[in-house]
């Protein structure tokens, strides 16, 4: 029953993950604009957050094994350092519909959570030093806001320096 209450109230696959692992969040929710450059900025200016605690999902291939990295909006992924964080050699951004298809998600709103299929996923070091981070709720216009050690947690994820800038 709480599945599909949540799911009236404009529930995802992140979002329903979350309530099954009694995990605490807030959702926030935007109008997107289909024109904005930027998913991860105009939803760090839509909800007053700083950019440096609104964090992105980007899918990459590390070595022929998408890997997921969650890093600043403010910055960018560092291609080697994820790499280097899952034990690989080289690491390339994926291609975006390899990326939809495993995770289930269109591009602009690939969470973290809830995906189609695990992948290995890589939070950047950075999000320690937040009590709480905004990632892609699993839509665009919808982030949720959680602690970095739960969306660790959740994940399974390994927490490294893979961004910069």
């Amino acid at each position: 029953m709480a599945k599909k209450q949540k799911k009236q109230a404009g529930g995802t696959p992140a979002t329903v993950a979350l309530t099954a692992a009694g995990t605490p969040f807030t959702l926030h929710a935007y109008d997107h604009d289909p024109s904005s450059p930027s998913y991860g900025e105009e939803a760090a200016q839509a909800l007053g957050v700083s950019p440096d605690r609104v964090f992105k999902t980007l899918v990459a291939d590390v070595d022929g094994t998408l890997t997921v990295a969650v890093v600043p909006v403010a910055g960018q992924l560092d291609l080697k350092a994820l790499a280097a964080a899952v034990g690989g050699k080289r690491a390339t951004m994926a291609d975006p519909a390899a990326a939809e298809r495993t995770t289930g998600y269109v591009r602009g709103g690939i969470s973290p959570l809830g995906q189609r299929k695990r992948l290995p996923t890589v939070l950047d070091a950075s999000a320690a030093s937040h009590a709480t981070i905004c990632i892609s709720a699993g839509r665009r216009g919808l982030e949720v806001e959680l602690s970095p050690a739960d969306l660790s947690t959740l994940t399974e994820a390994t927490l490294a320096p893979i961004g910069r800038g």
